[in-house]
């Protein structure tokens, strides 16, 4: 039952995370006009918003496109949901939260505006990769934990519940 817990906590954060930082990115660029700026050496603070899933894929500029993604995005997240309520490793139920999170923190951009929300410009020099935004993170920062707990932590004591 703690473990639900923590992966509930986990759902709450990434999401809460997710928009915080989404709303305080869009008014920023919208008081300021659009103008990106460095936050280090690999990493740019813009703007971009993705009518895609991860790295602009499945882009659709269609209303009935998006309604399809935000239903394929609802789906996957019964489905991890359903997997949060069984699971009892402490790993799986924070990296699962993670994910749920991340997908509902994108989800609701998707619905409210069209589009994600993206602003972490990561890039070597001249080479961009992919403007990314927290939903993200915590959807990999999940599926890390997930890989953990399945290939080191399995069916050790406090940290996996050893069913697999």
């Amino acid at each position: 039952m703690r473990t639900r817990a923590l992966g509930g906590a986990a759902i709450l954060a990434a999401l809460a995370l997710d928009q915080a930082t989404k709303y305080a990115v869009v008014r920023y660029f919208d008081a300021q006009g659009g103008a990106p700026f460095a936050l280090g050496p690999f990493l740019n603070f813009t703007l971009r918003w993705n009518p895609g899933v991860s790295f602009s894929l499945f882009a659709q500029d269609t209303a009935a496109g998006r309604w399809m993604l935000l239903a394929v995005t609802a789906a996957v997240t019964v489905f991890l949901a359903v997997w949060l309520w069984r699971a009892r490793s402490v790993l799986t139920c924070l990296g699962l939260g993670a994910i749920i999170g991340g997908a509902l923190g994108n989800a609701y951009d998707r619905f409210a505006y069209g589009a994600v929300a993206d602003f972490l410009d990561l890039h070597l020099g001249a080479r961009h990769f992919f403007v990314f935004n927290g939903a993200d993170a915590a959807i990999n920062i999940g599926v890390v934990l997930l890989i953990l707990d399945g290939l080191f932590l399995s069916g050790r004591t406090g940290l996996s519940d050893g069913r697999r």
